[in-house]
């Protein structure tokens, strides 16, 4: 690729080319932004307002692993050799990721490096870490079947994009989707729990 290449572009060099296509092989080829380009990829198929079974939860839990890195302040990203060498699911690579690269695509057009300062500073990745993190677990956490899972799913793709983008207004549009989305699931938790009490 050039090195003027968008990072979409690069993304879709990386599908489209002959090496292995597992989370390992992602890693290896976006090695600088490999925390964030992950999580990305693992957190684009729950945020997709389709039916993915439990195969959303290995992806979310995957994800907390990663952001766990972050959180500690690992620089090269680490994981068990069972998920490294895992291949893409055919939904990851036939849809998720053509989609990803259309939206990402869109935000390239809008967004410019602001703050890349922030991204670059060492004590930043251990907040950003939390913050993915949170939106993992709350994704997990959402009732099952209620499609709430989304809009976390959504926030921790759009704050790891933030991060490859280096764009502070990107990664605030994700902290607003992944914190109203985690408040979405707990006022309808609690409604749940409410309305079964109310029957007991």
């Amino acid at each position: 690729m050039p090195p003027d290449a968008t990072f979409s572009d690069q993304l879709e060099g990386w599908l489209r080319g002959d090496g292995p296509k597992t989370l390992g092989g992602l890693g290896e080829v976006f090695a600088e932004k490999a925390f964030a380009t992950t999580i990305l990829l693992l957190m684009f198929v729950p945020a997709l307002p389709l039916p993915t079974g439990g195969i959303t939860h290995l992806f979310e839990a995957i994800t907390v692993v990663v952001a766990v890195q972050m959180v500690v302040g690992r620089r090269t990203l680490w994981l068990p050799a069972r998920w490294k060498e895992r291949p893409l699911g055919e939904l990851t690579r036939a849809r998720a990721i053509p989609f990803m690269v259309r939206v990402l695509r869109r935000f390239e057009r809008i967004s410019r490096p602001r703050g890349p300062r922030f991204f670059a500073a060492r004590a930043s990745q251990p907040v950003l870490g939390l913050l993915l993190m949170a939106f993992a677990i709350g994704a997990a956490l959402a009732p099952p079947f209620s499609g709430l899972d989304t809009l976390p799913a959504l926030g921790a793709v759009v704050v790891a994009l933030a991060i490859i983008l280096e764009d502070v207004v990107v990664l605030a549009i994700g902290i607003t989707i992944g914190v109203g989305g985690i408040a979405l699931i707990v006022t309808v938790g609690a409604a749940i729990v409410h309305f079964v009490r109310e029957l007991v």
